[in-house]
């Protein structure tokens, strides 16, 4: 696979929504990206408040634009808080390095995309996040 179609966001979202109910999850919002940033799919549930579509992308591009999981971004974060603070205002508040997405992977190890989610825990909405990736039997960092 050399990208993430429209139907393979699709379903990574269906299943992240699922993975979600099934754990009777706060209401989600879950966006695939592919890899420059670009959004393919986005769903957000009644009754996600007004900044979780906002913030799922925003975990998701940061993922995608550096090629890590938001929470491998977040550890980086605290270590590095003026760099990571010139990043997020470098993109106009669109980098958020907060646990909630990875980066999706081929089985060549090319980068897709990401996927983030935000409603509930960011270790909530990572896990809805990694369990899509794996179900749709693709990778993740």
């Amino acid at each position: 696979m050399t990208f993430l179609t429209l139907a393979h966001a699709n379903h990574l979202i269906d299943t992240a929504l699922a993975q979600a109910r099934g754990q009777n999850l706060r209401p989600m919002a879950v966006a695939v990206l592919d890899t420059a940033g670009h959004l393919i799919a986005f769903q957000r549930e009644d009754g996600a408040s007004m900044f979780r579509q906002d913030i799922a992308i925003g975990k998701a591009w940061a993922s995608v634009a550096m090629g890590a999981s938001s929470r491998t971004l977040l550890e980086r974060a605290q270590h590095h808080p003026a760099f990571f603070n010139a990043l997020s205002s470098t993109s106009n508040g669109r980098f958020i390095p907060q646990t909630g997405a990875v980066l999706i992977i081929d089985a060549a190890g090319a980068a897709l995309g990401a996927i983030g989610a935000s409603g509930d825990t960011g270790d909530a909405d990572e896990a809805i996040c990694i369990a899509a990736v794996q179900i749709a039997r693709l990778q993740y960092t």
